[in-house]
């Protein structure tokens, strides 16, 4: 597999562009760890596109799947906290590593035990190379409760996520499987 960031960028104003109105996407291989840790960019509906290139769709591209970004927000805690130290990977939203079962959770094995950094941030160090290689990715969100009068006594819900999206599975709209109607089955002034 292979992790892609995609960025929106504006396609500048001239005959590709005449009225200044397109807009393309940008995709950006993670050829190794350390190229990964990044955060969320709603200004350019940032997104990471995580592909097989061996099994391409009819229209030659690879398979794969988008991990879209939902309601997210940044760490606030003090970069030189206990905590910042023990969970470094909260100051990224997004992470891919190389495929290592003794890898297992993103803080280290003994985040309360440890003085830190363990997990992600020592992980990405290594730069071991990610393109075409067993590969996970690892997707951080939170949110800030701050609490208003109507989450006392109980907080009711707070909503988070993300979306994982096929990109490139079908070659058109698997959905559009309705057979056409036939001619005069129907009342449509479309058809005799």
């Amino acid at each position: 597999n292979a992790v892609y960031r995609v960025d929106t960028e504006t396609v500048p104003m001239g005959p590709e562009n005449p009225y200044g109105n397109a807009f393309r996407p940008v995709r950006t291989l993670l050829e190794n760890e350390a190229d990964s840790p990044d955060l969320i960019d709603p200004l350019h509906g940032r997104y990471w596109l995580v592909v097989n290139r061996e099994r391409l769709n009819g229209l030659r591209e690879p398979v794969g799947f988008k991990l879209m970004p939902g309601d997210n927000v940044a760490a606030l805690c003090h970069p030189d906290s206990p905590f910042a130290r023990r969970a470094g990977f909260t100051y990224n939203h997004f992470w891919a590593t190389r495929y290592d079962p003794r890898e297992r959770y993103a803080a280290g094995d003994y985040p309360n035990q440890s003085p830190g950094p363990d997990g992600l941030p020592r992980w990405v160090e290594q730069r071991r190379p990610i393109a075409d290689e067993d590969l996970v990715v690892w997707y951080t969100f939170g949110l800030h409760h701050l609490p208003r009068p109507e989450d006392w006594p109980v907080m009711p819900v707070a909503t988070i996520g993300f979306m994982l999206k096929p990109n490139g599975f079908f070659d058109e709209n698997p959905a559009l499987d309705v057979p056409p109607t036939e001619p005069g089955a129907g009342h449509s002034c479309c058809h005799a």
